[in-house]
């Protein structure tokens, strides 16, 4: 089995999206438990992209391919995971979504693709969304944490807007909020009162999962 596991790894830090999504139901169809292909296999491999970003080993592109064989690994994955009830950190939702006025949906993609990897279920908002969008996403699914994205000076003050009508209607005292995107900084994020800033997506997925003691 563990030979099966560390081809399943290795696709995933390789970028090898069809290989990833073959190997994970190959292991499926012999009868390995969901849960040990998903830990020992599809999140090892992105643990090991994490490692090598912050050796400078591999940069973005490199990340952007671990993310999409991440990802292509998680669809035969998913549904067994789900009929097993084996979610791993699956309770903690995360809403998260790219601010109005702003097109811009790469970064966010691999945020989302790295937060599941570490057991997030996601609510993907998308790109362009509105502060009455985000505020009922709250509202509805009662999230641990918002994450906003802006990649434009020009829409990242929209941030501090839904952070503020957060506080007027009563729903920040148990939600934490994460800010990220090429414009903003740590002290952004200070300024405007949010709880987390990542300044990439290893760094987003490493502080949401300090967030849930993970």
């Amino acid at each position: 089995m563990q030979k099966q596991l560390e081809k399943i790894r290795k696709a995933v830090v390789e970028g090898e999206d069809l290989e990833a999504a073959s190997l994970v139901e190959e292991a499926l169809t012999a009868g390995f438990p969901p849960l040990e292909i998903l830990n020992r296999g599809v999140v090892a491999g992105i643990d090991e992209t994490g490692k090598r970003w912050k050796a400078n080993e591999y940069f973005l592109p490199e990340v952007i391919l671990a993310a999409d064989a991440f990802k292509a690994a998680m669809g035969p994955l998913e549904p067994k995971l789900k009929e097993g009830e084996q979610g791993g950190k699956g309770a903690h939702k995360l809403v998260i979504g790219v601010v109005q006025g702003d097109m811009h949906d790469l970064g966010i993609s691999l945020v989302i693709a790295l937060l599941q990897s570490a057991g997030f279920e996601i609510i993907d908002l998308g790109i362009d969304v509105s502060l009455d969008s985000f505020i009922s996403a709250v509202k509805e699914h009662r999230p641990v944490a918002l994450g906003l994205g802006a990649y434009m000076t020009t829409t990242m003050l929209r941030m501090k807007e839904i952070i503020g009508e957060l506080e007027r209607q009563g729903l920040r005292d148990n939600l934490k909020v994460m800010v990220g995107g090429a414009p903003t900084s740590q002290e952004f994020a200070d300024e405007i009162g949010a709880d987390i800033w990542g300044k990439d997506a290893i760094m987003a997925r490493e502080k949401a999962l300090a967030l849930i003691g993970g």
